[in-house]
């Protein structure tokens, strides 16, 4: 962590809070209050206590930004590509210039170690640049018909875009979606978490600053209810972009579905990191450490399951209690290696999930309890916990937790590790770590998940297809496969007759 990002983190958390954040509705190229006039407390989850206000809004908001984005399709969509690319490269430039206040922004919000922030910040920078890259290069294909036809087609932008966007991740997902809905053409209303609205307000003002013409981002913040719900019905939306969970997902799938809107859905995850006897035990044990204690947890992608094979048990988990047990933990602006839980919701959620496994008589390896702060002795905290040789039928296994909790489960062989890595209703990610790249690749193949990872977990990056199988959702985000949705296709085929 830079020294600066460190001193500005230090003056933020004296203040109990950063000067300057965004209050208002990015609407049309320029900040506007909510129509009802509303507001809403932002909640610091490292102390529990509010350190902003911002915009309520509700369907009247909605349909402003939806009619702002039209307009803005209309200009977007017709500047040059390579003009795209360039806009889209001073936005990564941008960004990379305000990435200590991104990052503390970032951390302040959604409660985050701020040195996680800021790789999720460099990240957001790198989307953009990725995907500026792209522009100029959506093309189509020539289709041999034969001398007497010339058959080829077009990349089209589908037009106004919603992307809904979770609270554990708020800039990431955003750049993730945005960046390369913007590289296709398309305009883009995008509706964050009520917990964590602050980053996607700060990118849509500096994607202003690098060019975009005004209406072709606009951002909305307030509740699910009252703006999310009628974002994704909206008409005029062509195309959601919706991460979140799997309940909240089938409700988005069906108002977009009432107006044949395309969807992409990243739900939830169970995803197990594979552990087998001739691995390197060391990589082995810092990726779960990453995996599950990352972010406290709250990640759809975390590797919330171990699956070991038994013949190293004992000696992992010894070794992976110890260095878990000497996990500092603290509010994020402090960059300890846990921060908080996002709400106390989730806190109640996570302590729910861990109370009723200790009366099933599960054995808790180390943690277990709701805590706080140690410094301040506020906000909204939950130990680190590992849960050891769970039953495959266990709610600990099947359900997302979405917190610092790991399963473990016991295989005896890579067999039944595959059964147990495949034996939930999820298929988002996997973890594989063994030194046979025979087995590993046969893994690789079988494992029902979106993504895998080889001895290293969130190996890859915005390079990489991301997305889910089963419950986890259907679509991919990120690599040149994040651009499909985004795009339709037209297919021209004209008749060529002799002079």
């Amino acid at each position: 962590m830079s020294d600066s990002l460190a001193a500005l983190a230090a003056r933020t958390l004296e203040a109990g809070t950063l000067e300057g954040l965004p209050d208002r509705h990015w609407i049309g190229g320029s900040w506007q209050a909510s129509a009802s006039g509303r507001t809403m407390e932002s909640l610091d989850p490292g102390s529990g206590r509010a350190f902003a206000r911002f915009a309520a809004g509700e369907a009247a908001d909605v349909e402003a930004a939806v009619a702002a984005a039209e307009a803005g399709f209309a200009a977007w969509s017709a500047t040059a590509p390579a003009e795209r690319g360039r806009v889209l490269q001073r936005a990564a430039q941008l960004i990379r210039a305000e990435a200590d206040r991104l990052a503390v922004a970032e951390s302040l919000d959604c409660g985050k170690p701020v040195g996680e922030a800021a790789g999720d910040v460099r990240g957001a920078a790198r989307a953009f640049e990725y995907y500026a890259g792209a522009c100029d290069k959506l093309q189509g294909e020539q289709i041999p018909l034969g001398r007497d036809y010339l058959a080829f087609t077009t990349l089209e932008p589908v037009g106004v875009t919603a992307h809904v966007i979770p609270w554990n991740y708020p800039i990431s997902t955003a750049a993730r979606g945005l960046a390369p809905a913007l590289a296709a053409g398309c305009s883009v209303v995008a509706k964050p978490a009520e917990q964590t609205p602050m980053t996607a307000l700060m990118l849509a003002e500096i994607l202003q600053r690098a060019g975009l013409p005004d209406g072709a981002c606009n951002v909305v913040t307030g509740t699910g209810a009252a703006a999310g719900a009628p974002l994704v019905a909206q008409p005029a939306v062509r195309h959601v972009t919706f991460t979140g969970s799997v309940a909240t997902g089938r409700t988005v799938m069906a108002a977009a579905a009432r107006n044949i809107a395309s969807v992409t859905l990243e739900l939830g995850g169970k995803s197990p990191v594979v552990v087998l006897a001739d691995c390197d035990r060391e990589a082995a044990l810092e990726g779960v450490l990453g995996a599950i204690w990352e972010n406290a947890g709250q990640i759809c992608s975390a590797g919330s399951r171990l699956v070991i094979e038994r013949s190293l048990h004992d000696g992992f988990l010894e070794e992976l209690v110890a260095r878990t047990r000497r996990l500092s933990l603290g509010h994020g602006l402090r960059n300890p290696q846990v921060g908080p839980l996002n709400s106390p919701e989730q806190l109640a959620k996570v302590s729910g999930y861990v109370e009723a496994a200790k009366a099933r008589g599960c054995s808790v390896a180390t943690g277990g309890n709701a805590t706080v702060d140690p410094q301040s002795g506020l906000g909204w905290f939950f130990e680190p916990t590992i849960l050891d040789r769970l039953d495959p039928a266990d709610p600990c296994v099947q359900e997302e937790i979405f917190g610092p909790v790991l399963a473990v489960q016991v295989a005896e062989d890579a067999e039944q590790a595959l059964a147990l890595a495949n034996g939930t209703a999820f298929g988002l990610v996997a973890g594989i770590y063994t030194g046979n790249v025979d087995r590993a690749l046969a893994l690789a193949r079988d494992l029902d998940a979106g993504q895998v990872y080889v001895n290293e977990y969130f190996a890859g990056g915005i390079e990489t297809p991301f997305g889910g199988n089963r419950l986890s959702g259907f679509g991919r985000e990120k690599g040149l496969e994040g651009l499909r949705a985004y795009c339709k296709v037209k297919s021209v085929t004209a008749r060529i007759r002799a002079f």
